[in-house]
């Protein structure tokens, strides 16, 4: 069960005396192994997975913790690819892949690890060293090279055509830590200054983005903990996230409505474009996820967000119909964008959520129609790659609304950084950034103008 404090059903099991070190490289491996067959097995997410493993073992430290999830998040990110190489797919053999692939570690370093001594994996076998040392990716499909789920070919390849595998392998490899300055309070630089600490550097393309560099397990500093972050001068977000915010081209003196704010991520950076003038109406339709908003804002020192809390099945917004300059629409979708920082996800998804997703946002945008007064416009986001989310839900919004129109070559837009343009890539209603051509996670955003 989740949160289970006893051991679970696979557990790992280290003698007493273990207790008192640190484990070595050779039993998180065994660890790793042990966590992904629980994951494949009950098809759960890996940090539940995680915790549970966690709680069962509570001699790993903090760093043992971290160096498992690592190998563990890695081994989701190339599970397909490293299956095919290894010619079986079972745990062990995914995450020896894995070290090969993601990891670049060669035969030998990988059959030191396996030594089967203590609490090391089984020696590798023959076939396993010969794997290992020549196995490749020449002849695997496009859903094996590019580590995809197979049923989702097809949309992958409408979406990318001929660098479908390219785009898809920037997006198994781990994320950056991305900040974004809250300019309410402070600029880049003096951010810069004060976290030099934590080997800073300018995000390539967001004005207001700073990226700090990770450990080798992929993992970055407790930026929560900083004086800085205590004091509101900073939000943990995403470059692709923030270029989003600045497309919505939200200016002072607007009024705003932020249709699916969750924990208030873009409101907090439209609030800060705004320059704390206008008003930002932020709502959800799950008043759960509206929850961390009141204190993200109140350190942000944000003054003009008016946080509208569902209540039963009345519209939180609806006294706005006909009023709102600028509608944002992060709409709830797969997230398959944010497979780098979720691997778990992409084998997770199935088709019956993608559907359910597609009527979401379909709803979230016909709200978004009512709420618009004339030359007002609607900011679509989301961070997914797949078109039937993205170019192809906004053709059909706009086949029952013909009083809005796109906003013509989005990527050309004077709200975007000099250089993205030519990054970005332009679909027909919107555009499109990803890894592999932003560096970002995968948004997608379009413009939609209600005629005057």
């Amino acid at each position: 069960m989740q949160g289970a404090i006893g051991p679970c059903p696979h557990a790992f099991r280290i003698p007493h005396a273990a207790l008192f070190g640190s484990m070595t490289p050779a039993a998180r491996l065994s660890a790793a192994i042990e966590v992904f067959a629980d994951i494949e097995t009950r098809r759960r997410p890996a940090a539940d997975a995680l915790k549970d493993w966690g709680l069962a073992h509570r001699f790993a430290g903090s760093k043992d913790r971290a160096a498992i999830a690592s190998l563990v998040y890695d081994a989701l990110r190339r599970k397909a690819s490293a299956a095919w190489i290894m010619g079986e797919a079972t745990p062990r053999a995914v995450l020896l892949g894995m070290l090969r692939l993601q990891r670049g570690q060669d035969v030998e370093t990988i059959a030191a690890l396996c030594s089967g001594e203590r609490f090391a994996p089984a020696p590798l076998s023959d076939e396993e060293r010969d794997r290992l040392a020549r196995g490749t990716l020449d002849g695997a499909p496009a859903h094996v090279a590019g580590d995809f789920p197979e049923w989702l070919g097809p949309s992958l390849s409408r979406a990318f055509a001929d660098e479908t595998i390219a785009e898809l392998q920037a997006l198994a490899r781990r994320a950056p830590l991305d900040i974004r300055v809250n300019a309410l309070k402070t600029d880049r630089d003096r951010v810069a200054a004060a976290l030099a600490h934590l080997d800073v550097a300018p995000t390539p393309h967001s004005p207001w983005g700073l990226r700090i560099r990770t450990g080798e397990d992929g993992r970055g500093p407790a930026l929560q903990s900083e004086p800085e972050f205590i004091k509101g001068w900073f939000e943990i977000q995403d470059e692709g996230s923030q270029l989003a915010a600045l497309l919505a081209a939200a200016k002072p003196g607007e009024q705003v409505v932020d249709l699916c704010a969750g924990a208030g991520g873009k409101t907090l950076a439209l609030a800060a474009a705004m320059q704390n003038k206008g008003q930002i109406y932020a709502t959800d339709l799950d008043a759960r996820r509206l929850a961390p908003i009141h204190e993200r804002l109140a350190r942000a020192g944000v003054r003009n967000v008016q946080v509208r809390t569902p209540r039963g099945k009345a519209d939180a917004v609806a006294d706005l119909e006909g009023k709102i300059d600028c509608v944002l629409v992060d709409a709830p979708c797969s997230g398959s964008g944010t497979w780098r920082r979720n691997p778990d996800a992409k084998w997770r998804l199935r088709p019956g959520s993608l559907d359910a997703r597609r009527k979401e946002q379909a709803g979230a945008l016909e709200r978004a129609a009512r709420l618009v007064k004339p030359g007002g416009r609607i900011v679509y986001v989301t961070c997914s790659l797949l078109p039937e989310e993205n170019d192809e839900a906004v053709a059909a919004f706009l086949d029952r609304h013909d009083e809005f129109l796109p906003e013509p070559e989005l990527e050309h837009s004077p709200e975007l950084p000099t250089g993205l343009s030519d990054a970005v890539r332009p679909g027909s209603l919107g555009i499109q950034m990803s890894p592999r051509r932003t560096g970002t996670d995968g948004f997608y955003v379009s413009i939609l103008r209600q005629s005057q």
